[in-house]
């Protein structure tokens, strides 16, 4: 396992999509541990419900309003002063369909949800970033998904938003060498996000029948396994890991030889055209 230098204060930590299988995971997690953690939701649920009173706050954000966005933004920003850690959660895989027969509008609001909102969040917030200086961090969190290596049809807009924020991630570790940005691609976890292709199965395809077979196999990445990997970016190196993009499921991130490398291979695990060397 990566060796991880154990922090000498609590943490502090702000999750958009608190009400997340995943967001939902991490603050637990955290709260175990004794960090401050700040969590946005969408809709009141349960699992939210079993927060209320462990979170320093429950902030109410939808992705898909802009107003609701700027609002949790000044909410949060008149509480949080210095966090260490943001984590972007939510995702949005409908519409579900071929392009051409999808509702460009829905299309369109995917993008906002999955992509444009995301960052509008953490632009909100990131003036409220620890300032002091650290080889490890403060550490953006993003979610990618599945199409950087192919091209899944039947989700355009949530592939090209999630393709979109693996380009971004590495703008911004370009643009503020202060931050440590990291995209996570989780992959198949048992979460809420598949119930949209369960409910889809006209539209889905190929995907719907791979997903009956995932549940009923039980062939998912464990959550505490995506868990674990959160925790080892957030404490590594800041130069090796910011603007990659890091698979739970197939990068070796537990390794002790990880940061060694990545800081041996600048272009790996980010977005690049293939064939440059023919």
């Amino acid at each position: 396992m990566m060796e991880i230098n154990i922090t000498e204060r609590p943490l502090k930590a702000v999750v958009l999509g608190a009400s997340s299988d995943i967001g939902n995971a991490l603050c637990m997690d955290w709260i175990e541990k004794n960090w401050a953690v700040w969590g946005t939701y969408r809709t009141m649920s349960p699992s939210v419900e079993k927060l209320q009173g462990q979170l320093q706050d429950l902030v109410q954000c939808a992705l898909d309003n802009v107003d609701s966005v700027d609002k949790a933004c000044e909410i949060l920003g008149q509480q949080l002063k210095n966090w260490d850690v943001v984590v972007l959660g939510p995702g949005l895989q409908e519409p579900i369909g071929l392009f051409e027969s999808c509702d460009f509008d829905e299309w369109a609001h995917s993008i906002e949800v999955n992509f444009i909102n995301q960052l509008r969040f953490l632009r909100g917030i990131l003036p409220t970033k620890n300032q002091e200086p650290s080889e490890n961090g403060p550490t953006v969190i993003f979610f990618a998904g599945g199409g950087v290596n192919n091209a899944p049809i039947r989700y355009s807009a949530y592939t090209v938003a999630k393709v979109a924020m693996v380009k971004m991630v590495e703008l911004l570790a370009a643009e503020m060498p202060d931050v440590k940005f990291v995209i996570i691609g989780p992959g198949w976890v048992k979460t809420k996000i598949h119930n949209s292709v369960l409910a889809s199965k006209e539209n889905a395809g190929a995907s719907y029948g791979r997903t009956i077979e995932k549940f009923k196999n039980n062939e998912f990445v464990p959550m505490d396994k995506v868990v674990e990997c959160c925790n080892v970016m957030i404490e590594g190196d800041k130069a090796a890991l910011t603007g990659r993009n890091i698979s739970v499921e197939f990068d070796c991130w537990s390794e002790p030889q990880f940061l060694s490398f990545l800081n041996e291979n600048s272009n790996i695990y980010k977005l690049r055209r293939f064939g440059n060397d023919l």
